[in-house]
């Protein structure tokens, strides 16, 4: 089938561009998008004669688009959810979750907006790409953890195994220092009686002679 572009569609063509698309592909996406139309001869046409305004609409929201990604790429957002001490997620984090986020944080966003290269299904900080304009796209992170404390934790560039691995090397240090404190109190105990036994010595022998 093939459709007229009202816009730039990844992977596909620019603005004005006729294209041979599937036809459930444009039946379910391109024409209910508004992102195309059939290719008659009447919709060709019709194209032509708005194709000026089309272009000033498309580069007016491409400049809104572009201030938004000055602020949105790089912003960082949190989301808790239930994880095994391995990091390994009870469900997932959808792209729902991610424009949630970023709304919740002042980003107005939609899920159709957000695409995620694979569902995010372990703890740690994830980047998720933002479409915010056929030509723009922006950068947030997705800070996923247990807790906001292990958020701020990943935030610094700490992983979960990280902590871990800290936490058991200070119980390892404490329970070390805890043998050496009860083996220097048995230690004093031993000299305490030897310098007793020794102290008690002489008045003994001296009483026998």
């Amino acid at each position: 089938m093939q459709v007229i572009l009202l816009e730039r569609v990844a992977k596909l063509g620019q603005m004005g561009d006729v294209v041979d698309v599937k036809p459930g592909y444009a039946r379910n996406f391109l024409l209910p998008q508004g992102k195309a139309l059939s290719a008659s001869e009447s919709n060709i046409a019709d194209f032509e004669a708005r194709k000026a305004q089309l272009e000033a609409n498309n580069l007016e929201t491409k400049k809104e688009a572009e201030a938004m990604a000055d602020k949105l790429n790089g912003q960082q957002f949190v989301v808790i959810r239930q994880a095994s001490d391995s990091g390994a997620l009870y469900g997932s984090v959808s792209t729902r979750d991610a424009a949630d986020a970023a709304t919740d944080n002042g980003f107005s966003l939609d899920r159709k907006q957000v695409a995620l290269a694979r569902p995010i299904k372990e703890l740690g900080l994830h980047d998720v790409i933002v479409s915010l304009h056929p030509e723009v796209d922006a950068t947030i992170v997705l800070n996923v953890a247990r807790s906001s404390e292990e958020a701020e934790l990943q935030a610094s560039g700490k992983t979960i195994q990280d902590a871990a691995a800290e936490a058991e090397e200070a119980a390892e240090f404490e329970i070390a220092e805890l043998f050496e404190d009860i083996g220097s109190a048995a230690n004093d105990d031993d000299d305490l009686a030897a310098t007793v036994a020794a102290d008690e010595a002489p008045a003994e022998d001296s009483e026998e002679s």
